[in-house]
């Protein structure tokens, strides 16, 4: 195909504005996913805007939300990485979703399910499943459900990819699109409708230079927060290694000096698996800390 590099569909600012411009796109992409359920025939998106600070501001997700005609809610979002809290948020959000719907004195009849549909470029579980429907059910008797009205539907497009001959049919033909919009030889196989106006669609954002600037912002402060919880969580292991040091240290030699409280904090990894391998073969914090204390006088 003509024209500049193709954007990256898994970006969530391209997949935003790919779908979110096509509500036709998006309700196949739902029907593919949802195959045992009856097809959405007509969807109007309600956040199709991206703001600003959308692109930039801390742990944004772009996500995409649309009601059917029968009133049923829709969240879709795509995931590029796991990161921790995340499952509840995905709860959280699904469930604000559900008591946004009524106004005081309202009827809980009128609720409408909120159907979460997250694809994930990540591999959640260790199972080789790689789709995943979760709902109100009965731990014992799976197929007792007791409501519907928060469901969620989990693609691990990593693991689908190496499965997708086995899935077969529409949804298929979603993951390979995902997996290999840069592959011509995989492209031109797929007859899908949706997915050959998906590939024109996804070519004229690739050409529009706004929508390029946009999408490289947004991929600057995506790596920016990797960078960022990457630290955290580097600080968060030494910390807790700093903690488990100083008990084992209290234990043997009881109240600890204030320059050994400071010393440990400071203390690189390497240094603290030393020290920890030699508090039960010494007698003194002198030879447990030997080098250092050596250094300091």
């Amino acid at each position: 195909m003509p024209g500049l590099p193709l954007l990256d569909p898994k970006l969530d600012v391209v997949f935003k504005r790919l779908f979110a411009e096509a509500p036709d796109l998006l309700a196949d992409l739902i029907n593919a996913v949802r195959s045992d359920e009856p097809p959405i025939v007509e969807l109007q998106v309600l956040n199709p805007q991206i703001l600003p600070e959308d692109l930039t501001g801390k742990f944004i997700v772009l996500d995409t939300l649309a009601r059917d005609v029968n009133g049923q809610l829709f969240n879709i979002e795509m995931q590029a990485r796991n990161h921790q809290g995340w499952p509840s948020r995905t709860v959280y959000y699904l469930a604000r979703n559900l008591s946004r719907q009524l106004k005081p004195g309202d009827d809980y009849n009128q609720l409408q399910p909120v159907i979460g549909i997250h694809l994930m470029d990540f591999d959640l579980f260790d199972d080789e499943q790689a789709f995943w429907q979760f709902e109100l059910r009965d731990r014992r008797q799976r197929s007792v459900i007791f409501d519907r009205s928060l469901q969620l539907h989990l693609l691990e497009l990593p693991k689908a990819d190496r499965l997708h001959s086995q899935a077969g049919g529409a949804v298929a033909d979603w993951i390979a699109y995902l997996k290999h919009w840069q592959e011509e030889s995989v492209m031109q196989e797929i007859e899908r409708p949706a997915i050959r106006k998906a590939r024109q669609q996804l070519q004229a954002l690739s050409d529009d230079e706004q929508a390029r600037y946009l999408a490289f912002v947004r991929e600057r402060a995506l790596l920016n927060e990797t960078i960022v919880m990457g630290a955290t969580e580097a600080k968060g292991k030494r910390e807790g290694r700093s903690d488990i040091l100083r008990q084992l240290l209290q234990l043997k030699f009881g109240a600890l000096p204030v320059a050994i409280e400071q010393r440990l904090v400071t203390a690189s990894e390497t240094e603290q698996v030393r020290w920890a391998e030699r508090i039960l073969s010494v007698d003194s914090l002198e030879q447990v800390f030997a080098e250092w204390t050596a250094r300091v006088g």
